[in-house]
């Protein structure tokens, strides 16, 4: 029986705990979650995108979306309004104060990456993410 030490999802789960936590005190200065800034990334690279499409883009059911959005919208990270063209479609577009905290949060993230990946070497960088992509899909 394999131990737990060498079990890949024991290894994976202590590896997500870490990066979470040193993810999330960065963010604390903005009062965000790990999982609201990873929504409003999304945004970051196409604003206006339906609640569905970012659900896709980041991988999260709609029922945690749902609560997700509501929180971000009753904060003022995001707002929604519904689609012109097709009305059962609801769309989540950024508001001026997640524009100004951009910098502020890709800093903290920048931050994160550098800190957790700091002893690894470029290559080992570069096969360890290709690694991480490999197991998710």
């Amino acid at each position: 029986m394999i131990s737990f030490r060498d079990n890949i999802v024991f290894l994976l789960a202590k590896a997500h705990q870490r990066a979470q936590g040193v993810l999330k005190a960065y963010l604390q200065a903005f009062g965000l979650t790990p999982m609201q800034c990873l929504f409003m990334e999304a945004l970051w690279e196409e604003d206006g995108l339906s609640v569905g499409e970012i659900g896709r883009r980041i991988a999260l059911d709609t029922a945690t979306l749902a609560g997700v959005l509501d929180r971000m919208v009753t904060a003022e990270w995001v707002r929604r309004e519904t689609d012109q063209v097709d009305g059962r479609v609801t769309r989540v577009y950024l508001t001026e104060k997640a524009r100004e905290a951009f910098p502020g949060l890709a800093s903290a993230i920048e931050v994160t990456n550098n800190e957790l990946l700091n002893n690894f070497s470029l290559e080992e960088k570069l096969l360890f993410k290709r690694f991480l992509r490999d197991v998710k899909d």
